[in-house]
């Protein structure tokens, strides 16, 4: 997994922007941090503490508890074992802990909108 596709992941998500971090790429939505890339290797990402337990778990190939003195604040994921569907996944999920209430609520509504149907041409 490069971090050119991790990139492209972050910032398709509604009003995801990347500044910098203390020298190292964020991907922030609403000025809140979700994840970041701390080296070409490894991307870390902010989660809960029952999110990282669970996604450790069944990720333990790739994913690690990031801890930030003594409390786990997300996964660090280890880029070239992750698979594109585990970081789209986590970059989902910690987006949602981050975004406000009128994006949820918007991306909720959008996703129960009942797709077009489309019918053969006669």
């Amino acid at each position: 997994m490069s971090i050119e596709r991790v990139r492209d992941i972050a910032l398709a998500l509604p009003e995801t922007v990347e500044e910098d971090h203390h020298g190292r790429p964020s991907f922030r939505v609403a000025g809140r941090i979700f994840a970041t890339l701390w080296d070409e290797r490894q991307l870390n990402v902010m989660l809960n503490e029952p999110a990282v337990l669970t996604t450790v778990q069944e990720h333990l190939h790739a994913c690690e508890e990031l801890w930030w003195g003594k409390r786990v604040r997300g996964i660090q994921v280890q880029l070239e074992r992750a698979e594109e569907s585990i970081v789209q996944e986590l970059l989902a999920d910690a987006w949602e802990q981050k975004a406000p209430k009128r994006l949820l609520d918007r991306r909720t509504s959008e996703s129960k909108t009942p797709a077009p149907i489309r019918r053969a041409a006669p």
